[in-house]
């Protein structure tokens, strides 16, 4: 097989899933310069991909043009025209299936992500015993190229530089020249959720310090109600939700100087950035996979797995049994902030 010079890249959803790909993107497009990529993807999620080199957007209408079979089949004639010469699979799901599928008629080779369905299915089912930590997200991502004839070392560093601040992004946060600490409180499970109660904690004790500036990130009317009280309530803090652009909200990101997450997409986007990552975790864990590109072992504050032994109950934080609900009420708030502390 000749090693293709362009590339489809194909992952359409969900948001942290395809913000993991980006830095090793970033890697495959570092180690192999003449490389030419097309990512495919939806379009919410172009302003990812903005500054890797030699990388161009495709959208996936899903919703609309590019809708059920014969919609698919649209999308692939498009993709034809874009004389792509191989195929990465970062999905594999029925779409991506049905594209590559499609492709792989006109002789253009596939490669495609293994999920490691059975050793995940193991992790959560430990009960108690010891865990074995699994490939990377991001390893698998690379596997998929190095399949291609395009291996790739993600431990070689690349350039992440912080972006530059519009006008109105420096109105937005103030211009006083303090450090910035992100704080993303919320994610799909209440199960992945740090409790709102001891997360107000962490933040009253950092603003009563002075020292910093705390942005607040989140999505839906719900969360934005919820950090709009904490902007109110304290001097320091700053709620981002639903004030900005996507793109703007990644300017943002890239200028933190740490990142205080759930197992949600907040801290990969910060991760893209290189920015430190402090991950909170309840019935996930980080041996899945699923740690933010680059980020030590000790950034990892996990529930108390003595009081829950089950813990992985599930890979995505969907499933666990009953009283496993608010596994992270078990992580002190003096730990989470002493841990922002040593790293700020």
């Amino acid at each position: 097989m000749n090693t293709p010079s362009h590339i489809l890249v194909i992952r359409l959803s969900a948001l942290g899933d395809v913000a993991m790909t980006v830095p090793v993107l970033r890697v495959l497009t570092h180690t192999y310069p003449e490389l030419k990529l097309t990512v495919l993807s939806r379009r919410q999620f172009e302003p990812l991909f903005a500054d890797l080199p030699n990388v161009q957007f495709l959208e996936a209408d899903v919703q609309g043009r590019h809708k059920g079979f014969f919609g698919l089949l649209k999308l692939a004639k498009e993709i034809k025209g874009l004389s792509i010469n191989g195929v990465a699979d970062l999905h594999q799901v029925i779409r991506s299936k049905i594209l590559s599928w499609h492709l792989s008629l006109t002789g253009v080779p596939i490669a495609s992500l293994n999920k490691g369905r059975a050793e995940k299915k193991k992790l959560t089912h430990a009960k108690g015993l010891g865990l074995e930590l699994l490939k990377s997200t991001h390893q698998r991502y690379a596997d998929v190229f190095e399949a291609l004839g395009l291996a790739i070392d993600l431990s070689v560093p690349t350039s992440t530089a912080r972006k530059p601040l519009s006008s109105r992004l420096l109105t937005f946060v103030g211009n006083e020249p303090k450090k910035c600490i992100g704080i993303a409180p919320f994610a799909a499970y209440a199960s992945k959720m740090y409790p709102l109660e001891l997360m107000k904690e962490v933040i009253a004790h950092l603003d009563g310090l002075q020292a910093y500036r705390i942005l607040l990130f989140g999505g839906g009317q719900e969360e934005i109600d919820q950090l709009t009280s904490w902007e109110h309530a304290f001097e320091s803090v700053k709620n981002v939700a639903g004030a900005l652009t996507f793109a703007e909200e990644l300017d943002l990101i890239s200028n933190l100087d740490v990142m205080v997450a759930m197992d949600s997409a907040n801290g990969h986007l910060a991760a893209m950035y290189a920015v430190p990552v402090i991950t909170l975790w309840g019935v996930t864990h980080p041996y899945a996979g699923f740690t933010p590109f680059q980020q030590p072992e000790e950034y990892q504050i996990m529930a108390d797995r003595n009081k829950f032994p089950l813990i992985p109950t599930s890979v995505y934080g969907n499933k666990y049994p009953p009283s496993y609900e608010n596994v992270m009420a078990s992580i002190p708030s003096d730990v989470v902030i002493k841990k922002v502390l040593s790293i700020i």
